[in-house]
């Protein structure tokens, strides 16, 4: 498993990362047999978010399930997210709903502190001043480590990065082979009549990321298009899942590991978030962290998708 310094923080972290957002039906037995999978895989990085199961739920059976002791605490990275408020729903950057939510997931967790805290989804009536004061006090009573985002465009970063001191550490954004806009927009750009240079996030995310040390985290690594099914193995894709079986046989790996290497052989330095409850899968996708997938495979696989390469 491949592990680097997270920009921004003192995280030394996998490129790899287990997803808790479905454990929630869960046994306890259940939920130690994927997490320590996960471990016993180099993944020491755990995400979550307050709605995960609703209000705080996958948190509690996370902490319920593994019994953290003080020290395996800090053996581990711990992120949750705060944002979405599921009576309506709606969004909510203010002060009193973030300081609530980190409570919350504190609670939940059953720990000191969160060692990344990231904002779910843009809120439209963000005030900036408002989300910079809950970042430094959550900060200065050593509640939260560390600050990013989720699903935020470059312009949307800046606002906040007005008011906001504390480092913005990670955006997650939906990424897999056949859903990447953040990167068919790159290639595609001054296109005319490409579906694929369409800009819809402010231009440019993945390299303004890259320019801000900003670690994009890539969630639904293997999912078709948003929330629409798993690309792998699905006849929709029949091109893509033949190039992903024949690099699999040439690899000696699982399917999985193909669809994640194709993320972590991008030199963003990304991190892939699993979404899985099927330990196998998580041992599967694993053995993508260091996949040597060539520039030629890569681009392969690029266009197998459904994506043009001029």
């Amino acid at each position: 498993m491949k592990h680097f310094p997270l920009p921004g923080t003192e995280i030394t972290a996998p490129n790899v990362v287990l997803g808790l957002m479905r454990i929630n039906d869960k046994s306890d037995e259940e939920i130690r047999t994927l997490v320590n999978t996960a471990r016993d895989a180099g993944i020491d990085f755990f995400d979550h978010a307050d709605i995960y199961g609703g209000d705080h739920l996958c948190e509690r059976r996370f902490a319920e399930a593994m019994h953290l002791n003080a020290n395996e605490r800090s053996e581990i990275t711990i992120q949750t997210k705060a944002g979405i408020v599921t009576d309506g729903p709606y969004f909510d950057y203010s002060y009193e709903h973030l300081i609530e939510s980190v409570e919350g997931s504190l609670k939940a967790l059953r720990t000191d502190y969160i060692d990344i805290l990231l904002l779910h989804r843009p809120d439209a009536l963000v005030e900036p001043d408002e989300v910079a004061r809950a970042f430094d006090d959550l900060h200065a009573s050593g509640k939260v480590r560390a600050f990013g985002v989720s699903n935020h465009t470059p312009r949307q970063i800046d606002l906040l990065k007005r008011s906001v001191t504390r480092p913005l550490v990670a955006n997650q954004l939906q990424l897999s082979i056949t859903h990447s806009p953040i990167i068919a927009q790159g290639i595609a750009a001054n296109m005319s009549g490409e579906e694929q240079s369409s800009v819809l996030d402010g231009g440019g995310i993945l390299d303004y990321c890259r320019l801000n040390d900003i670690t994009v985290q890539a969630w639904s690594p293997f999912q078709g298009g948003f929330f629409d099914g798993v690309f792998l193995g699905s006849d929709k894709y029949p091109e893509l899942n033949a190039v992903v079986d024949r690099l699999a046989a040439k690899y000696d790996v699982a399917p999985e590991a193909i669809a994640t290497g194709w993320i972590t052989r991008h030199p963003a330095n990304m991190q892939v978030v699993l979404g899985t409850t099927t330990p196998q899968r998580v041992t599967d996708s694993a053995e993508g962290s260091e996949l040597p997938l060539t520039r030629a495979e890569w681009y392969e696989l690029f266009r197998a998708a459904g994506h043009r390469v001029p």
